[in-house]
């Protein structure tokens, strides 16, 4: 069976799961169920920030300490699509190129196909596929989109949100959006100029922050990431936010709140099908009918058009 093929190893067999995990394939239910008992020990550390922070840089240095640790890891990583073909231009897996051969990593490049929020649709049930294959380790690199890119906290139990000298983010750090998310902020390139301010503005905007007692206070760190230094401070961090969640019961909470997302993303999924199905006959059109020519408000030809799904 092809997880059993994924948990042996197989890398192969992981990727065509995640295949049909992208495709929506009918058959995901029972992987779903195959998988499930293999699914929720893996760390899943997400990393986010505006392009050219270095985002892939990191991710790659970020694998090799943890290999040395002897962790297995996968690592999705997420590409923006071609609005015309909807592929991705697989950008990031090109830059980890150092741990093609490494049995004990798996990388894939992921297309966001349009999907907000830095991610692809597909990632939440892609990362189950990746901790059913064995992976103690799981990084999720967005797209780099900007301030609206948050939907990366809802799926990982640690953010790192990466910032670099020189690129605005000091004026940013006081601003709502992607910056509210980050456990762990790694001012990246701290060679550069203007580095100590990027990392005294973070520590002000932290320091501003109200906390009650024993909440966890985001872990600002240094690196150079395309000369491997600071890695192992990230790597320090993370597990001290790891410690930090399990000790308060944080990552149960925030573990329960990713699978609601789920069921619910799936559910909506299947109403959208349903729904599809309406259109196709006279139940939808007739309702749309009556609303435009005065005879029934909206809402209530919405009540109506669910008691259909129900029935169906």
């Amino acid at each position: 069976m092809l997880v059993e093929r994924a948990r042996e190893g197989d890398a192969r067999a992981v990727a065509r799961l995640i295949t049909l995990v992208e495709s929506g394939d009918e058959v995901l239910p029972e992987l779903a169920a195959a998988l499930a008992p293999h699914t929720g020990r893996a760390r899943v550390v997400g990393l986010t920030g505006s392009p050219g922070v270095g985002k892939s840089t990191t991710t790659n240095e970020l694998v090799r300490a943890l290999r040395a640790q002897g962790h297995r890891v996968g690592v999705l990583a997420v590409d923006p699509s071609s609005p015309y073909t909807g592929g991705a231009i697989l950008g990031d897996r090109v830059r980890m190129q150092d741990h093609a051969t490494d049995p004990g990593v798996y990388i894939r490049s992921m297309s966001s196909r349009g999907h907000l929020g830095g991610l692809s649709a597909a990632t939440p049930q892609a990362v189950r596929v990746l901790e059913g294959a064995g992976c103690d380790v799981v990084l999720i690199e967005t797209v780099g989109v900007g301030q609206a890119e948050v939907e990366v906290a809802s799926l990982a139990d640690t953010t790192l949100v990466l910032l670099a000298p020189g690129m605005g983010d000091a004026i940013q750090a006081v601003k709502a959006g992607i910056l509210e998310i980050a456990d762990v902020f790694v001012v990246n390139k701290a060679d550069r100029d203007g580095a100590d301010a990027t990392y005294r503005d973070i520590q002000g905007m932290i320091g501003l922050g109200e906390r009650g007692p024993g909440e966890w206070r985001p872990q600002v760190v240094r690196a150079v990431a395309a000369r491997g230094e600071g890695i192992d401070d990230i790597v320090t961090a993370v597990d001290k936010h790891g410690g930090w969640l399990v000790e308060h019961g944080e990552l149960r909470r925030r573990r329960e709140a990713r699978a609601a997302a789920e069921i619910e993303a799936i559910a909506l999924g299947v109403l959208r099908a349903r729904m599809g199905s309406l259109r196709e006959g006279t139940g939808l059109a007739a309702l749309a009918g009556r609303v435009a020519a005065g005879q029934l408000d909206p809402y209530a030809a919405a009540r109506q058009l669910l008691d259909d799904l129900a029935v169906d």
